[in-house]
């Protein structure tokens, strides 16, 4: 096996124990790097790849009514990147997906992974599973929106996805969080002075 299929050895290796099974698996998936700010879809066109995130940060976007841009969601590594709607349904992706930071990525055509979807039942029902978990992930976010104020929304993006605190510009996580950038700055401030109290 190549050092530079350990990545998705582990990925897989959960849901396909066979050898042979996972090793089929992963001669599917292609390595691309794609450069900061570059393209893994744009509005438009119809999702064609599914993208498996080893390392980097992107994240897709929508454009508004008035013209701007409003983050729907962050990838981080480890994660799955694709538009649901279009890959499944087959219909031009009302979303873009960029690449925040340099980004290495393991990609798949709609054609093969359902070719291995049919030949491979566990690893159907893994990628079922990763299905469940993103909808779920999705069902979360959007509740937060309404029943938690942007304070705790930051806080729980600082626990859980520090990589996007680190690397996403502010207006990035400030239109994902549904606030202005100004109000964003404030409550980073706040935050910040909140830490410092605590620690003193």
């Amino acid at each position: 096996m190549n050092n530079e299929n350990t990545f998705l050895s582990a990925f897989f290796r959960s849901a396909v124990a066979n050898p042979e099974k996972l090793e089929a698996v992963m001669s599917c998936f292609q390595q691309r790097q794609i450069d900061k700010n570059c393209f893994l879809l744009e509005e438009g066109n119809v999702s064609n790849e599914y993208f498996i995130l080893e390392s980097g940060l992107a994240r897709a976007y929508s454009i508004d009514t008035q013209g701007n841009e409003v983050t729907t969601a962050f990838f981080v590594a480890g994660k799955p990147v694709f538009e649901v709607a279009s890959f499944f349904l087959r219909q031009e992706s009302k979303e873009s997906i960029q690449a925040i930071t340099p980004c290495f990525v393991w990609s798949i055509s709609f054609e093969e992974l359902n070719k291995l979807f049919h030949g491979i039942p566990e690893f159907r029902e893994f990628g079922r599973s990763l299905l469940v978990q993103g909808f779920a992930e999705l069902k979360l976010r959007m509740q937060s929106v309404i029943t938690e104020t942007a304070e705790v929304r930051y806080l729980k993006l600082i626990e859980s996805n520090s990589e996007i605190i680190k690397y996403a510009p502010l207006k990035y996580i400030a239109s994902y969080l549904g606030v202005t950038d100004s109000s964003l700055s404030r409550i980073r401030k706040d935050t910040a002075l909140q830490t410092t109290k605590k620690v003193n």
